[in-house]
Parts: structure tokens; sequence; C-alpha cells
């Protein structure tokens, strides 16, 4: 880390005391706090968080945990058994429009998402017309992404085999063996393939920018793909004042993560099941932010109109309103 960025950090933190010690009362009643996140990259922001102790006057004690499958997390959200988690933004106004008080407190990405393949001639999506795709969480993000990029590449149904997998490490391994010829990976797994393959004197390509093919689609490049969503429970139990701590901290531990990739990486190698260094090196391609859930209305709102020309109940049939952005 540059001593210049070092003190940048450690002005917010100085910043973060003294909001904390202007709200004690609201602040030291917030309840000890777990924090989820997919085994992806925002997670290792999260994690950071946690253990490097950004978050110990707003939620002293809190832990970072992984969940596994989206269908996991929609799941433990609805039951209230997880109530600070990071999720695909259209499930958070998915969640938010069922009437379960969802809010969302950030975008934590602005797009991961990448088709790799042993095939260096694939290059656009249209290529993969006559190709087999492998492709993590059927019916969740990346298929939804990817969808519009066929439909935009005018392939329809068939032109493409899709081979779906219930997690990135299957559909890592599909195409490391030769069973498909690209696969659908947000990072930290698209990084980690790359470097796998290497080992196994196999060369794997970073084939497609899903970002940079979004622009078709969307006319921008940013996908503002996943952010810390609040159950209506852990809201009322931080408070306003709260609420914005904790965006302050996480703000603060993203600027330390990102001047130091090795020790954010370190902090959730275990959680993810990626060694530290393959984190670290999923950084630069990870697009990592802590944007604030009203400053990035625009652009969510654009993504869930997208989104939503194929099918509106993808984010629970309208867009989410004012209570659905918490900072």
């Amino acid at each position: 880390m540059t001593l210049l960025i070092r003190r940048e950090v450690l002005a917010g933190l100085s910043a973060l005391t003294i909001t904390t010690l202007a709200a004690p009362a609201i602040l030291r009643a917030a309840v000890p706090l777990t924090l989820y996140g997919p085994p992806a990259a925002p997670s290792a922001v999260l994690a950071h968080a946690v253990k490097g102790g950004f978050l110990r006057d707003i939620a002293p004690g809190a832990i970072f945990q992984a969940w596994k499958t989206p269908d996991e997390m929609r799941a433990a959200v609805a039951s209230g058994s997880m109530g600070a988690v990071v999720m695909p933004s259209y499930a958070a106004a998915n969640l938010h429009n069922r009437g379960l008080g969802l809010g969302l407190l950030n975008v934590l990405t602005t797009g991961l998402l990448y088709v790799v393949s042993k095939d260096e001639t694939l290059k656009t999506v249209a290529g993969l017309k006559g190709r087999t795709l492998a492709l993590p969480f059927k019916n969740d993000m990346p298929d939804f992404v990817m969808a519009r990029l066929l439909a935009k590449a005018g392939l329809g149904q068939g032109d493409v085999a899709l081979e779906y997998t219930a997690s990135p490490p299957e559909a890592v391994q599909l195409l490391l063996t030769g069973r498909v010829d690209a696969a659908l990976l947000s990072e930290p797994a698209a990084t980690g393939v790359i470097i796998k393959a290497k080992s196994m004197f196999m060369t794997v390509h970073r084939a497609i920018d899903v970002q940079v093919e979004w622009q078709a689609v969307a006319g921008t490049s940013e996908i503002p793909q996943a952010g810390l969503a609040l159950t209506a429970d852990v809201q009322q139990a931080l408070g306003k004042a709260g609420t914005d701590v904790l965006q302050k901290a996480i703000e603060a531990a993203l600027a330390d993560a990102l001047a130091d990739p090795a020790a954010a990486s370190a902090a959730v190698a275990d959680a993810l099941g990626f060694p530290p260094d393959i984190i670290a090196a999923s950084f630069p391609t990870s697009h990592l932010s802590a944007i604030p859930a009203s400053a990035a209305r625009k652009n969510l709102e654009g993504f869930y109109g997208v989104l939503a020309e194929a099918n509106p109940a993808i984010i629970g049939g309208k867009l989410p309103g004012d209570g659905f952005y918490l900072v």
C-alpha cells in the first residue's frame, strides 16, 4: 500500500470514528452482525471489512460467511436467517417487491462475468453459435445476462447448447475436461481456471468480456451486478445512522482492499475456497466498488429495465420504489 493511499484510508476511518461517537446510543445498540456473501470477488471486501476491523464501531463481533447457491440464499433471506447479504441486484429488487422489506445498501461490483475457453478463435458472443457453453445457476444472474447477449447477437434457442451446472467449479471441470467449448464464469473463478489450466499444460483464454458486450445491449459497459442488501430487521437494528456508518465502513474497507489485495484475499480465501493469490489476481477484472445504492439508482433501474424486457417477473413486476435505496 502506498503511503498516500494508507493516509486516505486512515483519514476515512477517523471520520468514521467521529460519526460513531456522535451517535453512540444508536450504533452501540446494533446487534452482532453476520455478513453473508457469494463465492465471488465482492465477498473479499466484506470479509476484509470484518477481519480488518473496519466494522468494530458499528458491528463489534461481526463475522463473514459465504453462501453456496442463489437458491440457498433466497430461502434463507425469506426465512429471516440471513439479514445482511450480498446478492444479485435483481434478486434484491425481486425480494423487495415481494414485500419482504429488503433494502439495498450499495453496489459492490459493476460487472465480473467472463466467457472463458480453450479455443483462441472464440472472441464474440456471435462466435458461440454451434458451441456448447457451461453456465452456472440456471435462471439466475449469469443466465439472465447471457440470454440478453445471445438475443442481441441474433442467436436463438438451439444455436448455442447451454450446459447448466449447480456451481462455478462444476463449469470449470466441464471446460478443463473438454466436455464444453466454453464457460461463463464470475470472478475469481474465471481467473482461477486460467491459472489452473497453466498448471495442467493447457491454455484457457478470457474469450469474451461480458461487460464490453453489454454495451451493445444497454448502452453501458457497467453491470450493477451485486450489492449488500439488508432485511427490515437489520435496518431497524442499525437505524439510519448505523446504516450510513456501515456504508462508510465498507467504502473504507474497499479502499484498503484495493491498495492491499493480498491482505483482503487472505481474509476471504477459506470462505470462498480459492487460494489467496487467485483472489488477488482477480481484483483488476472484478470491477469492485462500494457505490451507495441511491447513487447507483439510475444504472440499477436501467439494468432492471433490460432484464424486465424479457420477463418482468425477474424483478418482481416493477421497479422498486424509494424505500429500496437505503443510502
